[in-house]
């Protein structure tokens, strides 16, 4: 069973102040409360594991993706925000609900042409239920949207020139310092924080914000072994230089991007039932194998403690 907070910060979400940005009304739980969830995987090579619940920061806007999306929407000021994403994103799903609960025109533009031709998948579904406009492109065309022609021309055909443009997974220099926040609130609890990756953007900040001496470990979702390039790319953009300690290990994607096992959903299932946690897959569940696997190699020494970022919860239908 989890644990009562470790950190006395989970109480009532905080209302906003006078004179506060506009994404102060949607009332988020900040800081996101930390558990201890004790797990023989990893107690028994001495490693202590919290739990950083920031699937409870928001109900809709859940984890990295309010840390990431509100200095956007901010930015934003109002006007539409288009951005991207796979069939199964998560981000495209966040902005959607934000767009709804702000009132802010939203527009996803999705990788898959053949996609446009099909009934939408749940995730889609719930883009399209919260209002978004979904634009369908061929993976060519998506592959180029960070060109500016492209972009230009993908802009021009979804008739919003003047949009505020969010990249892919939301990872961008706003969205980097976002997420410093998240490494300031951990403050001494943790030796080591891990967090499943996309994009890279919440590792990016998350180790800029982790006091001296603590370490960031990053478990990428997709297979490429290219996230070592973006990561110090996103913080050089947001700090002008690398910023804290930071690695990663890209051997738990599990075939990649929306893939799993039975193994993982076996590993997941488990890991709820030992510590009535809801265990999203496409991300959370393959970090969190990643640090058993780990504790049974002996990466972390004895006495080390673990804190490991809930960063989405399971998709409702």
């Amino acid at each position: 069973m989890t644990s009562p907070d470790v950190q006395d910060a989970a109480g009532d979400p905080e209302p906003p102040s006078d004179g506060a940005a506009g994404t102060a009304v949607l009332r988020p739980r900040l800081p996101s409360p930390l558990m201890e969830a004790r797990d023989e995987r990893l107690a028994r090579h001495g490693v202590r594991l919290l739990l950083k619940r920031d699937d409870l920061i928001h109900p809709e806007l859940v984890g990295n993706k309010w840390r990431k999306l509100t200095p956007n929407l901010e930015a934003a000021a109002g006007r539409t925000v288009v951005t991207f994403g796979g069939a199964y994103s998560n981000h495209l799903r966040a902005t959607a609900a934000a767009g709804r609960l702000l009132g802010i025109r939203t527009l996803g533009v999705v990788r898959g042409q053949e996609l446009a031709e099909r009934p939408l998948n749940p995730s889609l579904a719930r883009c399209a239920a919260d209002g978004m406009r979904l634009h369908f492109v061929d993976r060519r065309t998506y592959r180029a949207k960070g060109e500016p022609e492209t972009l230009a021309a993908i802009l021009r055909a979804v008739e919003a020139e003047d949009a505020y443009v969010v990249p892919e997974g939301g990872s961008n220099s706003p969205a980097v310092r976002g997420c410093q926040e998240l490494g300031r609130e951990l403050g001494d609890a943790a030796d080591v924080v891990a967090v499943a990756c996309g994009t890279g953007g919440t590792l990016a900040g998350l180790a800029a914000g982790l006091a001296p001496g603590r370490r960031a470990l990053g478990i990428p979702v997709l297979k490429g072994g290219f996230l070592d390039a973006d990561v110090l790319a996103l913080q050089q953009a947001a700090f002008g230089a690398r910023r804290g300690l930071w690695s990663l290990d890209d051997r738990f994607h599990f075939g990649g991007y929306a893939r799993t096992t039975p193994e993982l959903d076996a590993f997941a299932e488990d890991f709820e039932d030992r510590h009535g946690l809801p265990v999203e897959r496409l991300y959370v569940a393959k970090m969190l194998y990643g640090l058993a696997v780990l504790a049974r190699e002996g990466t972390f020494t004895r006495g080390t403690t673990v804190a490991a970022v809930i960063t989405g919860a399971p998709l409702q239908a």
